[in-house]
């Protein structure tokens, strides 16, 4: 049975009573864009235990916004593994260091906790389809769950947008469109939801406050998950990529659920890994609201965005976590080094979780023995091109020995006996 209960805005209580993508109308009149959040009553509430009740991430939709008869979308996604890190661990200085392993859903990304509850609400509500403003993950992720709905999916992109991720996005039927820039996906999205009743798969509101606060908590079954996969027990941090933040949100309200129903007591500390550091400056000056912090493009475009959301800065304060940066030299470098020494290909975006990790070990701010979980959001094959670029170009050689000795040490530094 669902224990969903409401949905109010975190700051004044506002309960909403509107489309769920428009920002606090009360806030809003203070000049400020917050998002509601939904609120659960888990007086009794239980996890279900593993192989039980529905598939994928709907093994516990308890948790989520979605009517006990409603119909539910699902592509197999979440039960994601949870590894490990011996040898990177041990070379960055950590004792205890895991990667989630977010890449081994569906369509490649996390993203599909969030679009598998978006797309089943907007079925029960019989929605005429979907729309999203998207890099490539989510675009591909809503494509898929609303392939698997038969509801039509309509996607607005970037030029930047790399051919795999436009492809992947296509494949599922979804009707692409590039715009020029990240502003004006936004005009067409507006009018798609506005005049034709498509459910947004992403934010509208500018400044961001974030995507739909039921879709967000798709992210808990991620803090359900790890509970599991370390033995009814949780990391001391948990580092996440951010774009806005709604992923971290999501995973820090299934780590406030984990104990309210008395399964921890103590939540986990949470790190955002971001690009330009929207998040880390507004903790630096600790502002109630998200100081924006523009950058140059970047090569990690699945988190390249000057802004975070309201709660997702509070999440941070809430759990006295931080936040880090990671440079694109830094990304790729970790990218190699993963791929390297744990046999994992991840997205430059992803391996931010890794760079913002060593940074706060290095500072002193996570300990070397305390056990810390990065998750990486998606795998660098979704767009090769950036990871080409880091490396040499393949010699090509005769089947001579000798030359392919000598190719050996000149390029790649490897020396036969």
């Amino acid at each position: 049975m669902s224990t969903y209960r409401t949905a109010r805005c975190p700051r004044c209580g506002h309960v909403l009573d509107g489309p769920f993508y428009e920002p606090c109308p009360v806030c809003a009149k203070e000049g400020h864009n917050l998002n509601h959040i939904t609120e659960f009553d888990l007086s009794g509430a239980k996890l279900p235990g593993p192989g039980t009740g529905d598939e994928g991430i709907f093994r516990f939709r308890e948790f989520y916004a979605i009517g006990d008869g409603d119909p539910v979308v699902s592509l197999h996604e979440g039960n994601t593994p949870l590894y490990r890190l011996n040898r990177l661990g041990k070379a960055l200085g950590f004792e205890n260091l895991y990667v989630k392993d977010e890449s081994r859903n569906p369509t490649g990304s996390h993203k599909d906790r969030l679009c598998a509850v978006i797309v089943s609400r907007a079925l029960a509500e019989g929605a005429p389809g979907i729309t999203v403003s998207s890099t490539g993950n989510q675009g591909m992720s809503a494509a898929a769950y609303a392939s698997a709905a038969g509801l039509p999916c309509v996607i607005f992109t970037t030029p930047n947008v790399s051919d795999t991720m436009k492809t992947a996005m296509q494949i599922y039927g979804a009707k692409l469109f590039v715009l020029p820039t990240m502003a004006d996906r936004t005009v067409l999205m507006e009018r798609c939801v506005r005049d034709f009743g498509f459910v947004p798969a992403s934010g509208l509101a500018s400044p961001p406050i974030g995507s739909s606060c039921f879709g967000v908590d798709g992210y808990k079954s991620i803090s359900f998950e790890i509970y599991e996969q370390m033995d009814q027990s949780v990391p001391d941090w948990v580092v996440m990529p951010i774009s806005y933040g709604d992923g971290m949100y999501g995973i820090y309200k299934g780590m406030r659920d984990l104990k309210e129903m008395k399964y921890i007591d103590r939540l986990p500390r949470m790190a955002a890994a971001e690009v330009y550091g929207g998040a880390k400056e507004t903790m630096r000056q600790k502002s109630e609201f998200p100081i924006p912090a523009p950058g140059e493009p970047s090569i990690q475009t699945s988190i390249a965005t000057p802004w975070v959301t309201w709660q997702t800065v509070h999440a941070l304060y809430d759990c006295n976590g931080a936040a880090e940066t990671c440079a694109d030299p830094e990304a790729l470098e970790m990218q190699k080094e993963l791929a390297r020494t744990e046999g994992i290909y991840a997205e430059t975006a992803s391996v931010a979780s890794l760079v913002a990790a060593k940074k706060l070990l290095d500072a002193g701010t996570i300990r070397k023995e305390e056990r810390v979980v990065a998750v990486i959001t998606s795998p660098g094959v979704k767009d090769p091109a950036v990871s080409r670029a880091a490396l040499p170009e393949a010699p090509a050689i005769t089947a001579s020995v000798d030359e392919w000795k000598k190719a050996m040490k000149d390029v790649y530094g490897y020396e036969l006996g």
